[in-house]
């Protein structure tokens, strides 16, 4: 190969590794697509085909995290499989076990905790069944669906109008 060609494919196999390298790290820390699927979150997120956006850089372990925000977490008891749920407690904060009960138990959730459940609790596996989740299982805090449309995920939640009277 000639001189001047060999520079050239190093130079560019050079800034495709570059490239490469640039990717790898804004996924891992500061930004990735992730896809999701099931029925925990409807009606906020479709049963299938849904890739969200999340906020690596300000989300990983709960910072920046608030009740409200959907985040992705490594399900608790397992090494890799995540899940998309709500924030529904913040260490401190005292929560109903299951509102879907009659008579609710509460519980203060720990320190270095959140509780988290699904949009859609009669098809959710969360909090409720696991208990309160370690802050380091969170990856990042959901902000936007990025496919099939596109949309911004704000807070979701609402004060009661009990409270709010």
């Amino acid at each position: 190969m000639e001189p001047i060609k060999s520079f050239r494919v190093m130079k560019n196999l050079k800034i495709f590794i570059q490239m490469l390298a640039l990717v790898h790290f804004v996924n891992e820390k500061i930004f990735e697509i992730y896809p999701c699927s099931g029925p925990s979150m409807l009606p906020t997120l479709n049963v299938h085909g849904d890739f969200l956006g999340v906020d690596k850089w300000n989300g990983k372990n709960g910072r920046g995290c608030h009740v409200g925000n959907i985040i992705v977490a490594i399900k608790p008891g397992t090494t890799n499989v995540r899940i998309a749920k709500r924030i529904i407690g913040m260490p401190g904060d005292i929560v109903s076990k299951d509102p879907l009960v009659n008579s609710p138990e509460f519980i203060k959730v720990p320190e270095g905790h959140v509780w988290i459940m699904g949009d859609n609790l009669t098809h959710s596996l969360d909090s409720r069944s696991y208990g309160p989740v370690p802050m380091a299982l969170i990856k990042g805090k959901v902000v936007c669906r990025v496919l099939p449309s596109f949309k911004w995920l704000n807070n979701g939640l609402s004060l009661s109008s009990k409270i709010a009277n």
